[in-house]
């Protein structure tokens, strides 16, 4: 039976005939309640007139003889409430209807303001704990709060009524009369057509009282019929509900059960990918790094340091949403890089018609305070010149005063271009300028990229150091690539121990590797000398 909501009465007297006890005298289990627990709220405020609060005391007590009351099925209880709250009998006070309805008929009204707010918060905070008679939560019966009103709440209801939907307790608003409908719905829990009542007078709150009557009689539908639930079916008053095993959810068609994904509900710490596993979970690293002695992080660069600057396009062909990619991208490149003051170290330059140094390199010396530092970028707009920004990389972000380490500790430089147009100023001669340098040049193109000037920024092979995305969507996959040259242990300076070339330690080093290659090449060439002897002598043999 669906719920009034500002229901016309010809239309409620049409519902309230012998029809509905005829639907609910149907062929199976005898119709029942329970168990519940269930508390009435009931306003008592000045504005309600005496003989209409008698006949709110007759709608409680006739709702009562229609309940299967008892302490392992509803358990009752009722508050009054007006300026302030008073408990009339708490859930665990009686287990007779004949006690309950005795102490109802002896309930004397409090006449004065309407505070509905106190007495939701009163049921949630005191009417429904465990110490009042309400069952613990993991018994899983149902808490139910039904509130009878006549006019407009003189405090705020929204609030606490969603704090206490929040709980668990299902709030049922009656609204009689003089209500206001707007205050019910606020009050009652979703859908909204199922939970709020609007009776037009106190003469038909009996009559309507049948067919509340009627939406706290659950059937114990589990014990018959196909309820289909994959796990386990759990009868409530409002009809069969299916419940599933720990560690799985209810899909959305209310029978099935999926194993939960625990990686989006706890705080699992994984650095690259969660995956559930059953009750638990695991972490996962990207293809060629490897899981950490801590189970969540992965290896990151580790066995060689750079000085790496990102020059990032902010041109308007950029536009603010790939803007934003461009940073979430940039930041993943940060994610495989083991940023220390000793370790790497990234400065970031952004350029459009003018160039602007957002972070140099020595300012940060964490990667969470990079991250931090890319997502504050504001996008500048305007024109692309790219050629002014290689020779702002580099005049100044590769100087000591700016982080960049000193030549003698023969820390790699790189540079990092991100694109997406043809650049508006020449970038030949500082393209050149940057690999006469030393930087390593790597060029990563997007969309209109031009190829011819993304090579001409980049060091050779091209083929390593160039990238290309046809969109901002799909950037992700050049990050492996990256990884793989931008990380001293797998591209530059491999393997490589970066020390001091005067240290005496690096010049017998260096003696040592260059006297063995010469005295290698001094044999190759005696060998080469004798086949030729030999080959000679043949011919003249033969003549």
């Amino acid at each position: 039976m669906r719920g009034l909501l500002c229901s016309p009465l010809p239309m409620l007297l049409l519902l309230l005939q012998p029809s509905w006890e005829s639907q609910v005298q149907f062929a199976g289990p005898r119709c029942r309640t329970g168990p519940l627990d269930l508390v009435f709220v009931i306003d008592s405020s000045r504005s309600v007139r005496p003989f209409e609060f008698e006949t709110m005391r007759q709608f409680l007590v006739g709702l009562l003889r229609g309940l299967d009351v008892g302490p392992n099925a509803t358990r009752v209880g009722v508050i009054q409430y007006s300026s302030q709250v008073q408990s009339v009998f708490r859930l665990g006070a009686f287990s007779r209807r004949e006690d309950m309805e005795r102490a109802i008929r002896a309930l004397v009204p409090l006449a004065q303001g309407t505070m509905t707010g106190l007495a939701i918060q009163y049921a949630m905070n005191v009417a429904f704990s465990v110490a009042e008679g309400a069952r613990p939560p993991e018994a899983r019966v149902p808490r139910i709060a039904v509130i009878v009103t006549d006019g407009r709440p003189q405090d705020r209801v929204a609030e606490v009524a969603a704090q206490a939907r929040a709980r668990g307790i299902e709030i049922y608003a009656v609204g009689v009369q003089r209500a206001d409908v707007g205050s019910l719905r606020a009050m009652a829990s979703p859908p909204l057509d199922e939970h709020v009542f609007l009776v037009e007078s106190f003469d038909l709150i009996q009559e309507f009282g049948l067919q509340f009557q009627g939406r706290l009689c659950a059937i114990d539908h589990c014990s018959f019929g196909n309820h289909s639930c994959q796990h386990e079916c759990v009868s409530t008053f409002r009809g069969p509900r299916c419940h599933c095993r720990e560690g799985h959810d209810l899909l959305p068609d209310g029978r099935s059960c999926q194993a939960r994904d625990l990686c989006n509900g706890v705080d699992h710490g994984c650095e690259f990918q969660c995956v559930s596993e059953g009750l638990s979970y695991r972490c996962l690293c990207p293809e060629g790094q490897q899981l950490q002695a801590d189970g969540k992080s992965c290896n990151r660069c580790r066995e060689g340091h750079v000085d790496l600057v990102l020059l990032v396009d902010g041109s308007k062909s950029v536009r603010p949403q790939n803007f934003e990619l461009v940073k979430r991208f940039v930041n993943q490149i940060v994610d495989f890089l083991d940023v220390s003051p000793e370790g790497t170290r990234v400065g970031l330059v952004q350029f459009s018609s003018r160039v602007r140094t957002e972070f140099p390199l020595g300012r940060y010396g964490t990667a969470a305070e990079v991250k931090q530092a890319v997502l504050a970028v504001e996008y500048m707009e305007r024109g692309t010149m790219t050629g002014l920004a290689l020779r702002h990389m580099v005049e100044h972000s590769f100087s000591e005063a700016q982080g960049a380490r000193p030549r003698a500790l023969n820390v790699p430089r790189v540079g990092l271009v991100f694109t997406d147009g043809r650049s508006q100023d020449d970038i030949s001669v500082w393209a050149a300028r940057a690999k006469e340098e030393g930087i390593v040049m790597y060029a990563v193109g997007v969309g209109k990229a031009v190829e011819e000037e993304l090579r001409q920024i980049a060091s050779e092979p091209a083929e390593l150091h160039v990238s290309y995305s046809p969109d901002f969507g799909s950037m992700t996959h050049l990050l492996e690539n990256l990884r793989g040259s931008i990380c001293p242990e797998e591209g530059i300076g491999a393997g490589t121990e970066l020390r001091s070339p005067c240290e005496c330690e690096s010049l017998v080093e260096f003696q040592g590797r260059t006297l063995g290659a010469l005295e290698k090449l001094t044999q190759n060439l005696a060998q080469l000398a004798a086949r030729l002897e030999d080959l000679e002598n043949q011919l003249a043999s033969q003549k």
